[in-house]
């Protein structure tokens, strides 16, 4: 009962450090974003610079997915079941004070994926707490998944997948799976004129004003039948300047089509007078919250395309259409048109690059570790001729 209480444990560990590091490593932005929130509520953010909050989100995501691997796997039992209780012993009580102070309303755990009340949160540490403490009472108890000669395998395969594969292709292009009401497919048309009927609807900070004369462009954008682009760039004092010509180039490719385009951002009118200048950007420019932005998009800036006031698709500024792209109007061509990628596709990638070949090496592992027992079984009775049938003076 004490094994089977202690896999149990461990089961419910690995399954939640690997989800909570996932989704907090395929949103790097977004984790940062929360971070920042966090060290605004205790005084600090004016001393934690951008590189320090996002290093810490991505260290954070990693941290947490190899812990879940190793508890998974049974790797390196009593060192991972101490790490895990003390990350447990820490996180409680911070979510405790969440729950009693609410100083924000979302800790952030599983990211945008899956939204906690803080009273929430604290009670499903208060359960991760106990099994953490079974855990490390009996850490050998946890059954192995793979020997111990192989487990580096898994650990550097592990780190490699969520650090670079999934954290970094996140940081350059845009998080794989989008869990925020602007993802792509949204009708925020539809979302939009509810929140205006009094719904309840995530859209309810989403406006458009026009810079220059302060007009409510809202509801013309969203009811616009044909193709709208909108540049995001929630602060364009950091926005990233190294794509400007693509920039460019995607307005006066809107310009010869007849497609509106307009700058969402932000910043003061001399911010985005020094944009003009450093850009030579001619493209309308409206504002809109600097929240809303940053959770329109993980990128800034970035560009969105929205037809018949639904995203259609979205692009990082490191990720824009190339100029052969761009070689038709987007009614002949597939950038008009949802991409093909779809969630199941999405997870059938995860399923076969990351899944896959780990159950793979551990089938292999097994059926080498079983091959090792035989095969010393019978050594053993070849150099014990009484415990062999013939032999064997009771069987006489």
């Amino acid at each position: 009962m004490k094994k089977i209480a202690v896999n149990i444990c461990r089961i419910i560990l690995a399954v939640t450090f690997i989800l909570s590091g996932f989704v907090k490593a395929v949103d790097p932005l977004g984790t940062q974003y929360k971070i920042h929130d966090y060290l605004t509520a205790i005084g600090l953010a004016q001393y934690a610079p951008d590189i320090l909050t996002l290093t810490a989100s991505v260290s954070l995501s990693t941290v947490e997915f190899i812990l879940g691997i190793c508890l998974l796997f049974a790797i390196r039992r009593r060192l991972v079941s101490r790490i895990v209780l003390w990350v447990m012993i820490l996180m409680t009580p911070l979510t405790l004070w969440l729950a009693l102070a609410d100083p924000i309303h979302d800790c952030g755990c599983f990211g945008d994926a899956l939204v906690l009340t803080n009273w929430q949160t604290f009670w499903k540490n208060i359960v991760l707490l106990v099994a953490a403490i079974i855990v490390r009472k009996a850490p050998t108890d946890m059954a192995r998944l793979i020997s111990e000669s192989n487990q580096w395998i898994v650990v550097n395969y592990s780190v490699v997948f969520i650090l670079f594969i999934i954290a970094g292709r996140s940081l350059y292009t845009l998080p794989q799976f989008d869990f925020r009401p602007y993802h792509i497919g949204a009708n925020l048309r539809e979302g939009w004129q509810r929140m205006m009927g009094g719904e309840e609807s995530p859209y309810s900070d989403f406006f458009i004003e026009r810079t220059d004369d302060g007009e409510d462009i809202t509801e013309q954008v969203l009811n616009d039948e044909g193709y709208t682009f909108l540049l995001v760039a929630p602060h364009l004092e950091q926005a990233d300047d190294s794509r400007l010509d693509q920039i460019n180039l995607m307005y006066e490719y809107s310009q010869d089509n007849g497609y509106p385009f307009y700058c969402l951002t932000a910043s003061s009118e001399k911010a985005i007078a020094r944009w003009c200048e450093i850009t030579g950007a001619d493209y309308p420019f409206c504002q809109t919250d600097d929240i809303t932005l940053k959770t329109v998009i993980r990128s800034n800036p970035g560009l969105l395309l929205l037809k018949d006031g639904t995203v259609i698709r979205k692009w990082s500024h490191n990720a824009l259409p190339s100029e052969e792209e761009l070689t038709k109007r987007l009614e002949d061509s597939k950038l008009g048109e949802l991409p093909s990628d779809n969630v199941a596709s999405k997870i059938l990638w995860i399923l076969t690059w990351f899944v896959l070949p780990l159950l793979m090496l551990t089938l292999a592992d097994r059926l080498w570790a079983w091959t090792r027992w035989v095969r010393s079984g019978k050594s053993t009775k070849s150099k014990n001729p009484e415990l062999t049938d013939n032999n064997n003076p009771i069987k006489k």
